[in-house]
């Protein structure tokens, strides 16, 4: 059986020439949920957006992406939106940028429900009233009329995956979806991300800095730096089992607990040399 997504040697060209994405592959299959990590400026959100097809206008884009065995980057426009509209569901990090603060967060839920579903006005409320339920939101249906700012960081970052969930998309695209949140939130709604693809046999892409999370939502993870994917490593072994020296020095410069205060390891400039060493050595 194909992957439901499957990206082969995806570069990506920012107008001003940066080579943002270098000769990057992977896959994800129904029901997985694949990682990226890795510092700001790595990749990680171009890449995602380069899935979604939202890379500014002029940016130069080379390889495949592949979803259910369709090129994302040759559909035509009314594919392209029934793609985004359906089979794609976004969660961004700042709930709060997402919504529109003078409309009911209700609304915003219902919206895509009565656009691409053609529901009624009470049927699309009825099935958003599921959706907060399904995500964890009490008293879903007084909650539909509440304005954004009536909700916490974490409720409100809950409805937006509930509008993310409400066409059934059989793709997630997660971009650090749980980094405005404290602890507690955030394994809330890293449970409910991880009870949706299960659930609904939906693939997942899951992008944070957070590699203890990581480590415990994903299925597998991929390390990005400087534009490429370094390694590749199922999640339960990334904290035992990493090889590439950049994934060992992320690994490194975690606090500890159980350590004596001292000062945190860094990457320094001769590490990025060596890190560039091996990426010549490994180029295609």
């Amino acid at each position: 059986m194909s992957h439901l997504l499957e990206v082969d040697r995806l570069a990506v060209t920012m107008p001003d020439g940066t080579r943002a994405i270098d000769e990057v592959s992977f896959t994800v299959d129904r029901g997985e949920i694949v990682g990226f990590i890795g510092e700001s400026g790595s990749g990680k959100s171009t890449t995602a957006n380069a899935i979604a097809r939202l890379l500014p206008e002029r940016a130069t884009v080379t390889g495949r992406i592949l979803f259910d065995d369709r090129d994302v980057l040759t559909l035509g426009t009314r594919e392209l939106n029934r793609f985004r509209d359906v089979d794609l569901g976004m969660v961004f990090q700042d709930p709060r940028a997402a919504v529109n603060p003078v409309a009911r967060v209700g609304e915003y839920v219902t919206e895509a429900l009565r656009v691409n579903r053609r529901m009624s006005r009470a049927a699309a409320r009825a099935r958003a009233v599921e959706l907060f339920t399904e995500v964890g939101i009490p008293e879903p249906d007084r909650r539909l009329d509440e304005y954004p700012h009536q909700f916490s960081g974490g409720m409100l970052q809950r409805a937006v995956i509930a509008a993310a969930l409400s066409t059934d998309p059989r793709l997630l695209l997660a971009d650090e979806a749980t980094t405005a949140l404290d602890v507690t939130r955030q394994a809330e709604v890293a449970a409910i991300l991880r009870t949706a693809c299960r659930d609904r046999d939906l693939g997942l892409v899951f992008i944070t800095h957070d590699l203890e999370l990581a480590g415990a939502l994903c299925d597998r993870v991929c390390v990005m730096y400087r534009g490429r994917i370094v390694e590749q490593i199922e999640a339960d072994r990334l904290h035992t089992d990493a090889k590439h020296p950049y994934t060992v020095a992320l690994l490194r410069s975690r606090p500890s607990v159980d350590e004596r205060p001292h000062r945190l390891p860094v990457i320094t400039p001769a590490d990025r040399e060596a890190f560039g060493s091996v990426l010549e050595e490994t180029s295609p």
